[in-house]
């Protein structure tokens, strides 16, 4: 197919270079010219606006940062509406309002253009495996003409329901790991503190009522000291917040995805908004006076 890919950052680019691997004919835009090097590298033809990435493609794929930035690069004078033909879809894999998802979807429809939401779960390593969770809304017929397109950037490749379904999913699913995040890091310090090898916690709790795929990873990641910011404090801030807004929308209280949206919120003003969410423990480990990072055992 000819495709076109917007948004060539941590996620972006590995995304799209499978698509460019599987021999797909890409049109590519970014902010930053140099952020799709190595796309123009393999193939890639680089285009000058989000208009001009949709001229002539079947599809143009979106993978950004905050609900504004899709708002701009589609309905912008030289945006992406401005040069699909009718017939077109655009395949936003962003982290996204269901709300300006389904308004956005609106108003391409009006044009003939149709509109999947398809945000993504799995990290910077899954986008470069190509082993990403997608979760898709939209109409079942266009779901089913990009599904193998999907799969080419995706082993788990869900469609959820009706456009906005999608980011329904995604935002009840990193409300979640939020929470189990904030959780794990608390309990491997406090463990540590009681005087427990956290080795030896991580591996009791892996096997036992507490553990998780957050614990497993997330917490060796800690005890590893890989915390390499693949997925920001501001991202996780603006994830939570589209789920709490969410929840209001639809009034259905939220105990924990507050505490864990105010944790969030008290992390980035703390100075660790470009730091990994996991990083935030380190605050704890100060306020608690005991380190747990670096500790890892590599005899697991």
């Amino acid at each position: 197919m000819k495709l076109g890919f917007i948004g060539l950052g941590n996620m972006g680019n590995p995304m799209a270079g499978n698509l460019l691997q599987a021999g797909h004919s890409l049109h590519i835009y970014d902010l930053r010219r140099d952020a799709g090097a190595n796309l123009e590298a393999a193939g890639a033809v680089w285009k000058p606006s989000p208009q001009e990435v949709a001229r002539g493609v079947e599809a143009v794929f979106l993978s950004l940062p905050m609900p504004a930035d899709v708002e701009q690069v589609v309905l912008a004078d030289n945006g992406v509406l401005a040069g699909m033909a009718s017939g077109g879809t655009i395949i936003d894999m962003s982290t996204n309002s269901p709300t300006t998802v389904r308004r956005l979807a609106e108003q391409a429809r009006v044009k003939g253009v149709e509109f999947l939401d398809a945000p993504v779960s799995g990290g910077v390593r899954g986008a470069r495996n190509a082993t990403l969770a997608i979760m898709v809304g939209g109409d079942k017929t266009v779901y089913d003409r990009y599904e193998p397109i999907l799969k080419v950037m995706g082993s788990h490749v869900f469609y959820v329901g009706a456009i906005g379904a999608g980011n329904v999913v995604k935002l009840v699913n990193n409300m979640l790991a939020f929470i189990n995040m904030m959780g794990a890091a608390e309990a491997i310090i406090l463990g540590t503190k009681a005087g427990v090898d956290p080795n030896v916690l991580w591996q009791a709790i892996r096997a036992s009522s507490g553990g998780s795929f957050t614990w497993e990873s997330g917490t060796r990641a800690i005890l590893r000291d890989r915390l390499a910011p693949t997925f920001t404090v501001e991202l996780a801030k603006k994830d939570i917040g589209l789920a709490t807004r969410l929840a209001q929308e639809l009034e259905v209280p939220l105990t924990m995805g507050r505490v864990a949206e105010d944790l969030l919120n008290h992390y980035y003003a703390s100075g660790y908004a470009r730091e990994d969410v996991l990083a935030t423990v380190k605050a704890l480990e100060q306020q608690a006076g005991v380190t747990v990072r670096g500790t890892w055992k590599e005899s697991h």
